[in-house]
C-alpha cells in the first residue's frame, strides 16, 4: 500500500531542499523524521509537515480499505522536488559601484512517497542506474577523460588549430622531450638572426 503526500509553495529554493530531502529517502519513516528534526537546514521543517501528512493519508487509506497499516513499517519509496515560481518580484538590492542585484524569492513543491512494500536489496543493481555506469567505466577511460578534463596530452584539439610537430611525441609519452627541442630550436634561431645582423 502506497500513499503520497505534497507540500505547494515552501519558501527557499528547490536546489535547497533536494539537499534534505536525499537524506531521507529509501529511509525508515521513523529515521527519516529523526533526521528532519534534527537537521539544521531551513526546508526540513517544511518537509517535516509534509511527512507527517503523508503518514496521515497512509493511514486514512488502510482505513477506508479496511486494512491495518503499522506506521512504523513504512518507508520513503520516493520523494521528490519542484521548482515553483520566483513571483516576479521587481525589487533590487545594492551592489557596489552603483549597481543592483535582482532579488528573487524562491518557492518549491514537495511531494513524498510512502510504501509498505517489501524494499529492494541495498546493492542490487538498478536497470540504466549509477551502479550500471559505474561497472561500465574501466580504469583506461576514466584516466583518458582526466586527461582531457585538464588540458593533458590525450585532449583533443580545439577550435581550427594547426598540429604542431610536438604532437606526435606528446602521443607516444615524450612531451617533456619534445617541449625542450622546441625551446632549443627557438633558441638556436634567436641566435643565428643576432648574428646576421
Amino acid at each position: 500500500m502506497e500513499a503520497t503526500a505534497s507540500a505547494k509553495y515552501l519558501r527557499g529554493s528547490a536546489q535547497k531542499a533536494r539537499l534534505v530531502i536525499d537524506m531521507i529517502r529509501g529511509q525508515d519513516v521513523n529515521k527519516a523524521l529523526a533526521i528532519l528534526r534534527y537537521s539544521s537546514k531551513r526546508a526540513a521543517n517544511g518537509i517535516e509537515k509534509c511527512m507527517r501528512s503523508a503518514i496521515a493519508n497512509a493511514n486514512e487509506t488502510a482505513e477506508k480499505a479496511n486494512v491495518s497499516v503499522d506506521p512504523d513499517d513504512l518507508w520513503v519509496k520516493a520523494a521528490f522536488v519542484d521548482r515553483g515560481p520566483t513571483k516576479n518580484r521587481r525589487r533590487v538590492r545594492p551592489a557596489p559601484q552603483g549597481r543592483a542585484y535582482r532579488e528573487q524569492r524562491h518557492f518549491c513543491h514537495v511531494t513524498i512517497l510512502l510504501s509498505n512494500d517489501a524494499r529492494p536489496e541495498p546493492g542490487a543493481k538498478l536497470k540504466g542506474g549509477k551502479n550500471s555506469k559505474i561497472a561500465e567505466a574501466t580504469p583506461a577511460k576514466l584516466a583518458e577523460s582526466k586527461s582531457r578534463k585538464r588540458g593533458g596530452a590525450a585532449a583533443a584539439p580545439r577550435g581550427k588549430r594547426t598540429p604542431s610537430k610536438a604532437a606526435p611525441a606528446a602521443k607516444s609519452g615524450g612531451a617533456e622531450i619534445a617541449v625542450s627541442e622546441k625551446k632549443a630550436t627557438k633558441r638556436a634561431s634567436k641566435k643565428t638572426s643576432a648574428e646576421e645582423e
